[in-house]
């Protein structure tokens, strides 16, 4: 106890509006002294609405900045403040204490050295300074911490190491490292970066693989975790389809982590190592943490997605092309016009009640004016001989704009690995959209090895897979491959497990990049 007081002492002493009693709901820069590190620690705090009007105790989220960040990030960029609100008032989350502290350099852990232990005053002076000062609800099931970066990172690994006092973690784009990336990193960077945390400032490959490191690596503490303990864990990570380095080490980590039987939320949206991800990422992630604190199964995303008014019939149309049917969708307008449209051929094993709803799904689309119109034709093929038939036939038959800029190709399950290597030695589509494939990833690197990399520029490829799917491996590190080879891609991880319905749940960001690709 008197430890706890000597620290609140000391912490009145440089918080004034605390001593003042004004009522304030944000508090940027509050100041604590810390003795664990002989200096002092700031932190900025966002309470609720009604904090000042109710007597109640409240959930605590602690919010976490990256690498030249500090205490005051989350507020200014983050708009904390603003989305935290919203998400209350409309009563999709409870009220909750936001609490940002200061972390330097740290990476929210204890350096090797011994010298700054950043971790041992997080958990034993910050926290229960929060508890004491603010009306909160101090067990593990109602602390949370979320972060961006190197706050990422210190998500993760507070949580990894203190599960009695964090029962929620949320990285996103975390900065973590696989070994191999670790030790080939620059010097220059690593020394400044790593070494200095870990141990080893100076050395080179395996050297570098210090018991500190390895005590901090999450590749190294998710494996040696016993059952009991990994069924505690509560993650929700998000990455960015444009993340450089954290492209890999977070795919690996989200594959480990399914290899390991760590239940985990993992999605990877539109974007790069920025707040227009971190902040995307929010109404999910506080819901995650939300029914965390409740102690309720996560809900899931939440879905505004209305149901396409079912196609016409005069819509669908039937072709025969050497002896195959084909069917074909066509726009609302297409027989009242002479026009030509541009096309988005579809395989994939598909019964005809689901050919039309993936047709109705598009004209809704349309009717929204957020795809342009299009024909889609179903396949009965994917081979590159075969389809080079089809396409002069086609485009005879059915009123199709010619050339490759309004042509775009769609592989589902089966038959998405075979679409991608017909648009990739075809050159005959503008993108080409996969859906919760497999991918045989040596065939791709050597299909793209032997590709004419400025043809392939004029493509965009869509891969999509499901964070709970059969081919989370496939599809992570078919998005590394196309990342470090610097192919023109979207990549984007979402909920569920994949199958029909999931497909239809991303139709409309589909249709969109395709629609773009057509105009462009």
């Amino acid at each position: 106890m008197r430890k706890i007081a000597l620290l609140i002492t000391g912490f009145l002493i440089f918080s004034g509006s605390i001593v003042s009693g004004a009522e304030l709901l944000i508090r940027e820069s509050m100041v604590m002294q810390s003795r664990i590190l002989k200096q002092e620690v700031s932190f900025s705090v966002c309470l609720p609405a009604e904090y000042f009007q109710e007597t109640k105790s409240y959930p605590v989220v602690y919010l976490l900045h990256g690498l030249g960040d500090d205490e005051t990030s989350w507020l200014e960029y983050g708009r904390i403040s603003q989305y935290a609100g919203e998400s209350a008032e409309s009563g999709e989350t409870d009220p909750m204490i936001f609490v940002m502290p200061e972390a330097f350099r740290t990476y929210y852990v204890n350096d090797f050295k011994g010298s700054f232990l950043y971790q041992d005053m997080f958990v034993n002076e910050l926290v229960p300074a929060i508890d004491s000062l603010f009306r909160t609800i101090a067990d593990k099931r109602h602390r949370a911490v979320m972060g961006y970066s190197m706050g990422g990172f210190g998500a993760m690994i507070l949580h990894l190491k203190h599960p009695d006092v964090f029962g929620t973690s949320v990285p996103l784009s975390m900065s973590v490292r696989t070994d191999e990336q670790y030790m080939t990193e620059d010097a220059s960077g690593w020394d400044d970066q790593w070494g200095r945390l870990f141990g080893a400032p100076g050395s080179k490959g395996a050297d570098r693989l210090t018991d500190d490191y390895r005590s901090n690596s999450p590749f190294y503490i998710f494996p040696a975790m016993p059952a009991e303990k990994k069924a505690e864990l509560n993650i929700y990570m998000v990455n960015g389809d444009e993340e450089q380095t954290l492209c890999r080490s977070n795919e690996e980590l989200h594959i480990l982590m399914q290899k390991s039987g760590i239940n985990h939320e993992y999605r990877v949206v539109d974007g790069g190592h920025s707040f227009r991800v971190w902040c995307a990422a929010l109404p999910g992630a506080l819901r995650f943490i939300n029914d965390a604190f409740r102690g309720n199964p996560y809900r899931g995303e939440r879905t505004t997605q209305t149901p396409a008014t079912p196609l016409p019939a005069n819509q669908i149309i039937s072709v025969n092309i050497n002896n195959e049917p084909v069917t074909a969708i066509v726009p609302v307008d297409y027989l009242s016009s002479d026009r030509k449209y541009p096309v988005l051929y579809f395989t994939g094993s598909l019964s005809e009640t689901e050919k039309a709803t993936i047709g109705a799904g598009v004209n809704q689309q349309i009717e929204e004016n957020r795809a342009c119109p299009m024909l889609l034709v179903f396949l009965p093929l994917t081979d590159t001989a075969s389809f080079r038939l089809f396409i002069p036939q086609l485009e005879e038959k059915l009123r199709i704009r010619p050339g490759y800029r309004f042509r775009s190709i769609a592989g589902y399950r089966e038959t998405g690995s075979d679409a991608l290597a017909l648009a990739i030695k075809s050159y005959r589509f503008s993108s080409c959209w996969i859906s919760d494939a497999f991918f045989n990833n040596e065939n791709m690197i050597g299909l793209l090895n032997e590709t004419n990399k400025e043809a392939l520029k004029r493509m965009t490829i869509f891969i999509e897979a499901p964070d709970k799917g059969n081919w989370a491996d496939a599809n992570g590190k078919a998005h590394i491959v196309l990342r470090e080879m610097d192919v023109q891609h979207e990549y984007r991880v979402r909920e569920g497990s994949g199958g029909f319905n999931w497909l239809m749940q991303g139709l409309p960001e589909a249709t969109g990049i395709i629609s773009t690709r057509f105009h462009r």
